[in-house]
C-alpha cells in the first residue's frame, strides 16, 4: 500500500504572525518556520500503520525551496520518501491552484490512500481535502478523530455538535483527520541520520503540466490588504435600571442581532 500524507511549513503557531503589506503574502522570515502539527499527526496515523503492514509511506508539501529541512523531519520520523513541489510561480497560490498542483503530484507519485490535517494552522481554509478527492475521483472521507486502515478501505469517526458518525470508505480514498489523534513521534537520532539517504524528489509546476499563470487555473487574486486597525476601547454601559435596554440598542445598533 502507497499512503500519501501531506505536510506543510508553516510560521510557528506560538509567534507572532505577519503579512508583507506588499505581497500579501505571509512575512515567512517574521517568524520560525515549522511543519504543521496536524500535518505530523497525520503522518503518525500513516506510521502507525506501516509499523505493523506493509506500507510506504510518501509525505508531500508544496512550498518554497527553503522548506526542504522542514520536509526532511517528516523522513526523521519514518517516512519513506518525500516530493517537494517548490516553484516561486506558486507563490501566493489560491486554494483551487493549490489543489490543482497537488492533485497532479499525487497522481504522478500513485497512491492508494491521501492523509491530511483537516485545516492547516496558517491558512485555515479547511477545503483542500474535499477539493482533492474531486480533482482525484476518490471517496473523501473529512475530520476523523479515530482512523482505522486495511489493505481494501480506511474508516473512522466524525464527531458533530451532537452526534457521532461512523464512516467508511473504499481505497482509494482521501481522508482527513483532526487534533484528537495521536501527536507524533519524536524523530530519534536513528531516523535523522537515515533521513539524508531517503528519496527526496524536488518538482516545478512544469512537471506537473501546471501553468501557475493561467487564471482557468488560478479562480481568485488578492486585490487589496491592509494591516488591522490598532484594538480601540470598548463600550462601557452603566447600569441604572435599564442595562438591559441599554445593550439592546447597541447591539441594534451596531447589526449584532
Amino acid at each position: 500500500m502507497k499512503i500519501v500524507v501531506l505536510v506543510k511549513e508553516v510560521p510557528d503557531t506560538y509567534a507572532e504572525r505577519k503579512l508583507d503589506l506588499e505581497t500579501g503574502l505571509a512575512d515567512r522570515a517574521a517568524s520560525e518556520a515549522v511543519l504543521d502539527e496536524i500535518g505530523e499527526r497525520a503522518l503518525e496515523v500513516a506510521l502507525a500503520y506501516a509499523d505493523s503492514n506493509d506500507a510506504e509511506v510518501v509525505v508531500l508539501s508544496m512550498a518554497p525551496d527553503s522548506a526542504a529541512a522542514t520536509i526532511r523531519k517528516a523522513l526523521a520520523m519514518g517516512a519513506s520518501s518525500a516530493v517537494h513541489v517548490a516553484d516561486p510561480a506558486l507563490a501566493g497560490a489560491d486554494l483551487a491552484l493549490t489543489a490543482r498542483t497537488l492533485a497532479a503530484a499525487i497522481r504522478r507519485t500513485g497512491f492508494d490512500l491521501v492523509v491530511t490535517g483537516n485545516l492547516s494552522t496558517d491558512g485555515n481554509g479547511a477545503v483542500l481535502p474535499a477539493m482533492l478527492a474531486e480533482l482525484l475521483d476518490v471517496p473523501n472521507a473529512t475530520a476523523l478523530s479515530s482512523v482505522e486502515i486495511t489493505p481494501e478501505s480506511v474508516s473512522g469517526t466524525r464527531n458533530t455538535d451532537d452526534s457521532t458518525m461512523r464512516v467508511t470508505a473504499m481505497l482509494p480514498a482521501v481522508v482527513s483527520i483532526t487534533e484528537a489523534l495521536p501527536t507524533a513521534r519524536f524523530p530519534n537520532f536513528k531516523g535523522i541520520m537515515a533521513a539524508k539517504k531517503k528519496p527526496f524528489e524536488t518538482l516545478v509546476a512544469a512537471d506537473l503540466g501546471i501553468e501557475p499563470h493561467d487564471f482557468s487555473v488560478a479562480m481568485s487574486i488578492m486585490t487589496a490588504i491592509a494591516e488591522k486597525p490598532p484594538r480601540t476601547a470598548g463600550v462601557k454601559i452603566n447600569d441604572e435600571g435599564d442595562g438591559g435596554t441599554k445593550i439592546a440598542e447597541f447591539l441594534i445598533e451596531n447589526r449584532l442581532v
